[in-house]
């Protein structure tokens, strides 16, 4: 049964199309990472996804409910939390004041105050350096730090499917190997869906799972990601060899 399922998606920005009758489904629990060069499309099907720009046709589905074009709120209420590209924390907040934005979806349910406790616990419990600089402005955490913070903060909405927008933007490798470490871990532990959009293959290869390839808007090749990691077809896709 998937949990998200893509049919024919077109995103267009005034006369430029981004995206071009896109189709993929992705069960719940899977990782699946969407891979391209600059301008392929990636960040503007995760923003339709998300809801934060309305497609101009086709349907997207989430977890048996039709969210083409539904407000970003309303889809995150059904479990769907995205990671904007460039980290976009609250700077002058606190980390916990950060946090407590994403507990905004558990205000009407029962016993929120202690869903949202066991939510901030596992949090800190995830990125213990968010427990120790908590009343720390956001701002002046390092780039590393604040990936942490803004995927606390989608973890704080209790989602079955996180989407994230080049989590490995600006950060040295180490930093981005530590923030895989948690995505894969937390992925085992809370049963997530993983849909992260990154710009080189290399990533996807070396954590494993599915991968799409995208280029000029479409999906060019969909696979395991370590098989098709270096594989020649990937390199003649990504960087259009062969085209006429």
């Amino acid at each position: 049964m998937s949990l998200l399922a893509l049919s024919d998606v077109t995103i267009r920005y005034g006369r430029l199309t981004a995206v071009r009758n896109v189709a993929l489904t992705l069960a719940e629990g899977e990782v699946l990472f969407i891979t391209g060069p600059n301008g392929a499309g990636k960040s503007s099907l995760l923003r339709a996804i998300a809801g934060v720009t309305p497609p101009a046709g086709g349907r997207i589905d989430f977890a048996d409910h039709d969210i083409t074009g539904r407000a970003p709120e309303d889809i995150a209420r059904l479990g769907l939390s995205m990671v904007p590209e460039g980290r976009d924390v609250f700077a002058s907040l606190t980390i916990e004041e950060n946090l407590m934005v994403g507990a905004g979806m558990h205000v009407k349910e029962s016993n929120w105050r202690a869903r949202v406790t066991n939510a901030l616990e596992e949090v800190y419990e995830t990125f213990p350096i968010l427990r120790d600089r908590r009343h720390a402005q956001a701002g002046l955490l390092s780039g590393g730090q604040q990936q942490m913070l803004v995927i606390g903060r989608a973890l704080m909405t209790n989602p079955r499917l996180v989407a994230i927008d080049e989590p490995s933007l600006g950060l040295a490798p180490n930093i981005t190997d530590q923030v895989y470490e948690r995505l894969i871990a937390l992925q085992g532990q809370r049963k997530l869906t993983l849909l992260i959009v990154e710009q080189s293959s290399t990533r996807a290869m070396m954590v494993g799972g599915r991968m799409i390839l995208m280029r000029g808007g479409e999906v060019l090749i969909d696979g395991d990601a370590r098989a098709m990691g270096q594989s020649e077809a990937m390199q003649a896709a990504y960087f259009g060899y062969g085209e006429h």
